[in-house]
């Protein structure tokens, strides 16, 4: 049998699939939509388990695109940092942080802020414990040694505090 390509499925054609396998179609029959096998769509199914996926949502304290706009228009017009927080009725930190962590007050553009904040907020992340090895192994010589996460997590921050990779949480070491 010829392999196809893998291909990627956009977020309406899963909703398809769901919505489909909701009503009893077959894997077979949802496959024939898109032209391949049942096992692309199988493959789909069972990363949950069978059952549909909530939808992704913001949390209601996340900045809307909205309100980066407004503090992008804002920004361009000259405006202080708390003077677009009064406006939002957020605090001066909140409005100060998204600018910090989007390109800083010359180079801000909503859109591309909202992007990277939706793209920031995906589930789940990469263990920092995972992604650097040598953080993980100075962690696990110090729990071999009978020191508490927190005991970790503190003697990072006093050893290495302007290397951000090698800052970590107690949850995280717990974890």
């Amino acid at each position: 049998m010829k392999q196809r390509p893998r291909i990627y499925y956009t977020a309406t054609q899963k909703a398809l699939m769901w919505e489909r396998w909701k009503k009893g179609d077959s894997l077979q029959q949802i496959a024939q939509l898109f032209d391949r096998h049942h096992s692309a769509v199988q493959r789909i199914l069972a990363e949950s388990g069978g059952i549909r996926p909530p939808e992704r949502t913001r949390s209601t304290l996340a900045l809307t695109l909205a309100e980066r706009e407004a503090v992008s228009r804002g920004l361009a017009s000259g405006q202080s940092m708390r003077s677009i927080a009064t406006q939002l009725g957020r605090s001066p930190s909140t409005i100060s942080r998204e600018i910090g962590r989007n390109g800083g007050p010359k180079s801000y553009r909503a859109h591309q802020s909202n992007q990277a904040a939706w793209d920031r907020a995906q589930r789940p992340q990469t263990c920092k414990l995972v992604l650097n090895k040598a953080l993980a192994h100075l962690v696990a010589d110090k729990l071999q040694h009978y020191w508490s996460p927190q005991q970790i997590a503190g003697w990072l921050k006093e050893t290495y505090p302007d290397q951000e990779d090698y800052q970590v949480s107690h949850e995280t070491i717990y974890l």
